[in-house]
């Protein structure tokens, strides 16, 4: 079971987290200060999905992979706290602040630079989630090529 429950709640966190990073993205360009405030406002909603999806992929990777002394398994337990940190003490409160912020339609200087650290945290994250995804798919034998570090 924990062979299906890890890709399957790794790749449920992976793409909410790019989806939160595409739609604020996508409501900024779009000028709209009533779709930026839906986005932020739904955002804090999708970390119901999010954080057990989180849990969820850290609980059974650490149990699937045991003692291993694997390269790339102990690249993913590396990677694996700087996630978890930046999702816990940098998203989620970005997230709700920005919620905050949105709903009573306080879109100045604050926001943008809450809203900017968010998006760097968010591409970080997603960054180094998605190379736990490639070590992930090397183990399985999923995908070949070169040694990750």
């Amino acid at each position: 079971m924990m062979k299906r429950l890890h890709p399957l709640a790794g790749m449920t966190a992976l793409f909410t987290i790019l989806l939160f990073w595409l739609a604020t993205v996508t409501s900024e360009l779009s000028g709209s200060a009533a779709l930026i405030a839906c986005v932020k406002q739904a955002i804090p909603w999708g970390l119901l999905l999010l954080v057990p999806a989180l849990a969820l992929t850290g609980a059974s990777g650490f149990s699937q992979a045991g003692a291993s002394t694997d390269l790339r398994i102990r690249a993913k337990k590396r990677r694996m706290p700087f996630i978890a940190g930046n999702g816990l003490l940098i998203l989620v409160p970005c997230a709700l602040y920005l919620a905050s912020l949105a709903g009573r339609g306080d879109f100045g200087t604050v926001f943008y630079l809450v809203q900017g650290l968010e998006l760097a945290a968010g591409a970080l994250n997603i960054l180094l989630m998605s190379l736990n995804l490639r070590d992930g798919l090397h183990l399985t034998g999923r995908l070949t090529g070169r040694l990750s570090g």
